[in-house]
């Protein structure tokens, strides 16, 4: 405690006994400024209870203070949103028959933070003011510590131990903001590299999860990747790609397709392997291209926590379904039913609204493209037949002779509907010379 000028500054004291005396001292000596009383705590903090209004401040001083902003009952206060990307929004939404608030993001990246504090809000683990709007990262990360200070050791873990990992993960608080340096295994949904950053899901007893899994099935792939973790595996990648064993040579160029095939950082094998691992109505964290999001499982079904602000004032889009690899994903409600947008049902248009048609006509967009994949896929296995093993000049002839024959058959067709028509009238009807009726496939 100093007392400097008149006026007192308390810090929080955590030294031993003999610091506290020294507070006391310290503090029994400005017991004449009459400006607060101070109290010390049991555990050596200290309490200053104001008692008394200083009269001569300065007029700059007294501008200063009101214009300082105050927060009443954790509110957040009115801010410039579009300055301070740390200020988030706030929506209202129903889960399990209740009311709670979910933080929205603002701008695309990994902040783990909001996953976190979505899933405690979801349990009922933190609640905020009925009402509030808006939000800053500060406050969020004061609610974390509140929460993480009120824990107590389970069975399982000696008090020392607990007590080592709460300053390890009080310490980190501060990167949840930004992002936590996570380094997944390709051998299961739960396997990542430990690091000091993973403990602050085991205290608050939230499971993090990832998709990136190799298919058993692809022996080639798992002897290539075995259980190595991402950050190992582009280090093997590298070392070897250059090695004089055609063995190691080999497994670098299996592991590179492997990451390249993979660039999604979702499998069917891990989309699978969730499936199995979530249990009904289970709560989680999932991890895919750097990004954190909320994971919920319902019914056979695995959901993500739309978090995304251009949704805010969409009220019954609350979910999106997690069924493939190709990121085809349906909006459904807090009964994980279809969601009705609001601007398909003749509301204004607003910003969301048109968010939400984009979204939906990049989704149609994507489906066309399958839809063209899928007719591809279909030529090549009715007139190429297994391609497979062949050279690109093998591929390039096939495909020639392939278009010759669907040339030829259009061709025939012309042909046969011209001779029908022309037998069906008595004369002919336009065009009739051979080049006009030819047709070429490019």
């Amino acid at each position: 405690v100093e007392v400097s000028k008149g006026k007192l500054v308390s810090t929080e004291s955590t030294s031993s006994s003999d610091s506290s005396e020294t507070a006391t001292n310290n503090i029994a000596t400005s017991s004449d400024t009459n400006i607060a009383d101070v109290k010390i705590l049991v555990d050596n903090s200290v309490e200053i209870v104001e008692t008394e209004t200083v009269t001569d401040m300065s007029e700059a001083e007294i501008d200063k203070s009101e214009q300082s902003p105050t927060n009443v009952d954790g509110l957040a206060q009115p801010m410039d949103v579009s300055q301070d990307p740390s200020i988030y929004h706030i929506k209202w939404v129903v889960y399990d028959k209740s009311r709670c608030a979910i933080i929205t993001q603002n701008s695309n990246g990994p902040c783990p933070l909001l996953a976190i504090v979505n899933v405690l809000l979801l349990r009922g683990k933190l609640s905020l003011p009925e009402g509030c709007e808006m939000i800053s990262a500060e406050q969020l990360l004061e609610y974390l510590a509140d929460l993480l200070i009120s824990l107590t050791p389970d069975s399982g873990n000696s008090l020392p131990d607990f007590q080592h990992n709460m300053n390890d993960a009080i310490s980190i608080l501060p990167k949840l903001q930004t992002g936590l340096d996570v380094n997944v295994k390709f051998t299961g949904v739960k396997d990542f590299e430990y690091t000091p950053e993973c403990i602050i899901f085991d205290l608050l007893n939230i499971s993090l999860y990832h998709g990136w899994l190799v298919d058993p099935q692809l022996e080639d792939t798992v002897v290539a990747v075995n259980s190595m973790s991402y950050n190992q595996l582009v280090d093997s990648i590298i070392t070897n790609r250059s090695a004089e064993d055609s063995v190691k040579v080999s497994q670098a160029l299996v592991a590179q397709q492997f990451l390249e095939e993979s660039a999604s950082q979702l499998t069917y094998h891990g989309l699978c392997e969730l499936n199995t691992v979530m249990k009904e109505g289970q709560l989680a964290v999932f991890f895919r291209n750097n990004h954190f999001s909320t994971l919920c499982g319902q019914g056979a079904g695995l959901y993500l926590l739309v978090t995304d602000q251009g949704f805010l004032q969409q009220l019954d889009t609350v979910w999106e379904t997690l069924e493939n690899i190709e990121g085809d994903t349906e909006f459904v409600d807090h009964q994980f039913n279809p969601a009705q947008p609001e601007a398909e049902a003749g509301a204004a248009g607003t910003s969301s609204d048109q968010d939400h048609l984009l979204a939906r006509t990049l989704q149609r967009e994507d489906e066309a493209h399958r839809d063209k994949d899928r007719e591809w896929q279909h030529f090549k296995e009715k007139h190429l037949g297994d391609t497979e093993g062949l050279t690109d000049e093998q591929l390039a002839a096939r495909l020639q002779e392939a278009e010759n024959v669907a040339a030829e058959e259009e061709r025939q067709e012309v042909e046969g509907a011209g001779r029908s028509r022309e037998e069906g009238a008595g004369q002919s009807i336009g065009p009739r010379s051979q080049k006009d009726k030819k047709c070429t496939i490019l």
